[in-house]
């Protein structure tokens, strides 16, 4: 009997997404996957199922081979790295900044540069290739907080509107990256379920094209 094709998704902002384009490539869960409990759906492609995780445990699953495929942030995979996926097509979903952020005066503050962020692997690279001593303070949430707390000078993270930055008396310093969703597939997945995936790929390609057209 041949194994599910399994896709990992990830959850939040991303899904709501993600969810639109993959039925437009003909792909559905069977179930609403927002009022679901269930974390494993089948579709409505026989042998195609999804998975909802949390954004940063879908390239590990994929990786590791748990699931075939992924959608995952471009932001996740510049944190955590890449190896073993191919990163074959930009869903151009969920698309956003990553920047650094804080007071204009925040780099008059001393020598070395307090930086709070979830992505300590990126701020540790950006501020280093900057020429920048960091010392980099390991958030998961409210970013913009560690600077009016004295907590931090300066902040790595996402940038949707910039509107948060405003609110609390913040301007964005510099950009790291544009990030967007993507999908992304295991290695091993990729030889051995080539026809099924390049297939999966062909569809969601024509799918993101026929959103992009004008109207």
């Amino acid at each position: 009997m041949t194994r599910s094709l399994t896709i990992a998704l990830t959850k939040g902002r991303i899904l709501k997404e993600t969810l639109p384009l993959f039925a437009e490539a003909g792909i559905e869960p069977l179930e609403d996957i927002f009022t679901s409990r269930r974390l494993l759906f089948d579709t409505t492609v026989d042998g195609v199922k999804l998975v909802i995780l949390r954004g940063s445990d879908v390239p590990t699953y994929v990786r590791h081979g748990a699931a075939d495929v992924g959608v995952v942030g471009k932001d996740i995979l510049l944190e955590f790295g890449a190896e073993g996926l191919y990163e074959p097509l930009d869903l151009a979903i969920a698309k956003c900044r990553l920047m650094t952020a804080g007071f204009a005066t925040a780099r008059t503050a001393g020598p070395r540069l307090r930086v709070a962020s979830k992505f300590v692997n990126i701020a540790r690279q950006h501020y280093a290739a900057q020429g920048i001593q960091a010392d980099i303070i390991k958030l998961y949430g409210a970013m913009e907080l560690a600077p009016l707390m004295n907590l931090a000078d300066e902040i790595v993270d996402i940038v949707d509107t910039g509107n948060t930055l405003t609110a609390n008396g913040m301007v964005p310093l510099g950009h790291i990256a544009d990030i967007s969703s993507r999908l992304v597939v295991n290695k091993a997945a990729m030889r051995t379920r080539h026809r099924s995936i390049e297939k999966l790929i062909y569809d969601l390609s024509q799918a993101v094209e026929r959103r992009d057209q004008p109207s």
